[in-house]
């Protein structure tokens, strides 16, 4: 076995490795770029060596810096990770030609498989069904635009070395077809350093379900059951789960038989993913191979107790599989949600900054099932503007898919950030739709659900009285303490009375608080009760509360006169008032916003790679005024209605913070 490995990536994933490293005896090697001098799989890793300049293409993807601190180090294995040069043939031959071991699948399988037009043209070959599309390289936007209309919209542009969403783009006309093309090729060529693309037909409502396979270099193959990845933003996953709800085990089955023999064709020899759209009807369609460790890995690994990072270590050693198919079963059910940094009220636009508090949920048992977070960020760290937005893979395990669900909810109202915007409400939002409890949904669920941006949570009135109760409950212990102090210094200590008003979510309710030893019973005007326990005291920010019999976990912060609580996607400003301050609130005016009606603000923090317009000049509603780049990604920003620029503040190459104006209209 080997004594050391290196780790060519950065972030959760290469501290997950490390961690599996470890378990195994086996000393780990971190790179890191000057952005991540103190990232957490630096401090984790045994030895660390910098390797240049923020950006990837300066530092995590140049094959020389990575190959010279293998040099340094006398790493014996390298992990890839994914993304960066997981899938690139260049490294893999590297390492063959400094005698170094890739934890990874042989150079011609990376090759085969790893490029998506040349993947595709070897599974027509081997008689597998693949959606319709043009395989060829396409030379420039115009091409584009002819081949789209040949192939008939809407149509995927795609990079033929792409992942992760980026350099992807739906096109349904010609002028989408035009911009797609030239924003797929930039951000292809920022993120791999290769900027070829393809073009497929975009099969509406799909599922997107796949296949996890691991092999050996002694002809043996697996697969271990599926992943439903269906709920996506921008072609980019952000809710997995294993196994998937639709399908059943003929399909499973089929679906993993075909995958492994397309594996085995290209000689295929470590962990590897097959990913394939299925119709309504269960047809399933190839849509390529990853050929390396997937995100969304560990709900796979929660359902058949499988450690893909370990097998992948002992196949690039060598060894043989000791795992059959008969021994890969479906235990439970298990799901992860995608901590984002970013902004889901400001169309999940990138944030970044620094993690002013941090605090998942304790990995372990909570409820009936598990939690585990694989994270690669720590309180006080920040978020790049270099790399992918990624927290946090927040997983949850439990015997049935219900149960997974439950103990997700939980974790999720659990999990503390602050200091920049997150993605946790609108996780939260989705573990209650009816559509993803029912397990019915399509890669359209969130442009479907959502079509106008996620715009909060709407609690219905019997959890709106929860958390009134709940608050009432912790004002009243908030209270008591403010008399005690006050008491103390002029030895008179105030009454704490029982009548309150709670106003949230635009409704008020007036109660009566009968406190004792195990906690309060609140009396809503209409006679229901409803009785509340915890132990949160005055300065906490996370509450635990039992609400008639039933959990109740609420992110808590201060306000005047009341708190800011999150819980189940909702955040709500509870104002906690005596019923003469409440009284006299309903007659303070409301305070209006700023009008920037007029004005094109920067939505996330980011550089201005062009402006289309001028000044004087008249738009169309629709009409792209500007491009910016945030996280590698381009975003084109259009004109909401129909008007006459009068004035442009930015020009490209100016970097920009949130809010900052880049034009106004007359």
């Amino acid at each position: 076995m080997f004594d050391k490995i290196l780790i060519a990536n950065r972030g959760e994933i290469a501290c997950r490795v490390i961690k599996t490293a470890r378990k195994m005896g086996i000393k780990t090697v971190a790179i890191y770029s000057d952005a991540d001098k103190h990232a957490l799989h630096v401090e984790m890793a045994d030895e660390a060596v910098h390797i240049g300049p923020p950006p990837a293409n300066q530092s995590y993807i140049v094959i020389d810096k990575v190959m010279d601190a293998i040099k340094q180090t006398g790493a014996q294995a390298v992990h890839p990770g994914y993304g960066f040069l997981s899938e690139n043939p260049k490294f893999a031959e590297a390492l063959e030609a400094a005698g170094v071991a890739f934890i990874g699948p042989p150079k011609g399988a990376i090759e085969a498989m790893g490029d998506k037009i040349t993947s595709k043209k070897i599974a027509q070959e081997a008689k597998v069904s693949t959606v319709p599309g043009y395989m060829g390289l396409i030379e420039d936007a115009e091409e584009a635009v002819k081949i789209s209309n040949e192939i008939g919209y809407p149509v995927m542009i795609k990079a033929s070395a792409g992942g992760g969403g980026k350099g992807m783009r739906i096109a349904w006309n010609d002028t989408e077809a035009r911009e797609g093309f030239q924003s797929s090729k930039n951000e292809a060529a920022n993120s791999f350093g290769d900027d070829r693309i393809f073009i497929e037909k975009f099969v509406t409502q799909p599922r997107h379900i796949e296949i996890q396979v691991l092999c050996d270099a002694h002809g043996n193959g697996i697969y271990l059951n599926e992943r439903e990845c269906s709920i996506q933003r921008r072609n980019q996953k952000v809710v997995e789960e294993a196994p998937s709800p639709f399908l059943d085990e003929a399909t499973r089955k089929a679906m993993g038989e075909q995958s492994v023999a397309l594996a085995k064709a290209v000689g295929y020899a470590s962990a590897g993913t097959v990913e394939f759209i299925v119709d309504g009807e269960k047809n399933f369609y190839f849509l390529e191979m990853n050929t390396r460790l997937q995100v969304e890995h560990p709900v796979t690994e929660l359902i058949t107790g499988v450690d893909l990072v370990e097998q992948m270590i002992r196949v690039a050693n060598g060894e043989p599989l000791t795992i059959t198919q008969d021994d890969v079963k479906i235990n439970g059910w298990a799901i992860e949600n995608r901590l984002y940094a970013e902004d889901p009220y400001r169309g999940f636009l990138p944030s970044i900054g620094r993690l002013t508090r941090y605090r998942p949920p304790a990995e372990g048992e909570l409820g009936a099932g598990l939690v585990r977070n694989d994270t690669g960020v720590y309180e006080g760290g920040e978020i790049s503007m270099y790399y992918d937005p990624m927290i946090a893979k927040l997983c949850t395990w439990a015997p049935s898919r219900g149960e997974a669900i439950e103990v997700m909810r939980t974790a999720l109202d659990s999990f503390e950030v602050e200091g920049i915007g997150h993605n946790l409400p609108f996780l939260s939002a989705v573990m209650d739709h009816p559509k993803f409890i029912s397990g019915d949904m399509t890669t359209a669920f969130i442009a479907e659900e959502y079509p106008d941006g996620f715009e909060g949570v709407t609690l219905d009135d019997d959890a709106l009285r929860g958390i009134a109760a709940a608050c009432a409950a912790m004002n009243r212990v908030a209270e008591i303490r403010r008399t005690r102090i006050t008491g103390t210094l002029d030895n008179h200590e105030r009454h704490v009375g029982e009548d309150w008003n709670v106003a949230l979510q635009g409704q008020d309710f007036d109660v009566t608080i009968a406190a004792d030893h195990g906690g309060s019973t609140v009396t809503f005007t209409d006679g229901s009760e409803i009785r509340v326990s915890g132990d949160w005291t005055p300065g906490d920010q996370l509450a635990r509360m039992t609400v008639n019999g039933a959990p109740l976990v609420m992110k808590v912060g201060k306000i005047p006169g009341g708190f800011r609580i999150r819980s189940r996607g909702a955040e709500l400003k509870v104002h906690v008032r005596t019923p003469r301050q409440a009284e006299l609130a309903r007659k303070m005016p409301e305070k209006v916003p700023p009008d920037t009606s007029k004005m094109l603000l920067c939505p996330m923090p980011g550089l201005i790679v062009k402006v289309d317009v001028e000044e004087g000049q008249e738009v169309q509603e629709g009409q792209a005024l500007c491009t910016v780049e945030a996280m590698k990604m381009e975003n084109i920003l259009r004109a909401e209605r129909k008007g006459v620029v009068s004035k442009i503040n930015a020009a490209a190459g100016d970097s920009l913070a949130v809010d900052d104006v880049i034009m106004e209209f007359e």
